[in-house]
């Protein structure tokens, strides 16, 4: 395994890649409505550091066209996705890695009901940037709790032969952290299915 990094070289360059890597702004995105294909490669080009491989896609026409056949999009106008689209494309985009389609829509519905295209103050702008303006310091917290978790896996088995203590430790590391991961999810999901959003039950009372 010489010719691999090491787990914690591979811990180190994560941490400070999620920490320099800031989410999107508001302020980063135009002011003037684009056409998909500019909002496609926006957003390929802007959250290009998140790919895995380098052929992953951040954003098709495929997506965008399913998002909105599922209502979490309200329609482009006359083919234009103006400022407030791209700031919902980019909560879709973090939360469609944990959450079901269904939660997603649950979750954002009344986010788009109340802010998008909102002129009366409170905008997507303003709900976004307070969220995201949370981040840097979100950030370091996991960064912390990573090396915290790491350091534990490193210690699970200290007799392990040396030929197997590496990958023994990979596994431990990859258990633990989705063991977080895991319990994380179970609660996010809990907490959209304990709470009662009006416009979801708006929705369904007028589909029976």
């Amino acid at each position: 395994m010489d010719n691999f990094p090491s787990i914690q070289s591979i811990l180190d360059d994560f941490i400070q890649h999620m920490e320099n890597n800031q989410p999107i702004s508001a302020s980063e995105l135009p002011d003037i409505a684009l056409y998909m294909d500019q909002v496609t490669t926006f957003m390929d080009n802007r959250l290009e550091h998140s790919k895995r491989y380098e052929e992953d896609k951040i954003l098709t026409k495929t997506m965008i066209n399913n998002y909105a056949k599922n209502h979490l999009l309200p329609p482009p106008d006359k083919k234009k996705y103006s400022k407030d689209h791209m700031l919902l494309l980019i909560f879709i985009y973090y939360f469609k890695n944990i959450l079901s389609i269904n939660d997603i829509q649950k979750l954002l519905t009344p986010m788009t009901n109340r802010y998008f295209k909102n002129t009366d103050g409170l905008d997507m702008s303003w709900l976004y940037s307070h969220i995201m303006d949370k981040e840097p310091l979100q950030a370091k917290r996991i960064g912390e709790d990573i090396r915290q978790i790491s350091e534990e896996a490193s210690h699970i088995f200290p007799e392990a032969p040396k030929e197997e203590g590496e990958y023994l430790q990979l596994l431990s590391l990859v258990a633990l952290l989705s063991c977080d991961v895991y319990m994380k999810k179970q609660l996010i999901e809990k907490l959209i299915d304990s709470f009662s959003f009006p416009e979801n039950e708006e929705a369904s009372k007028k589909k029976r």
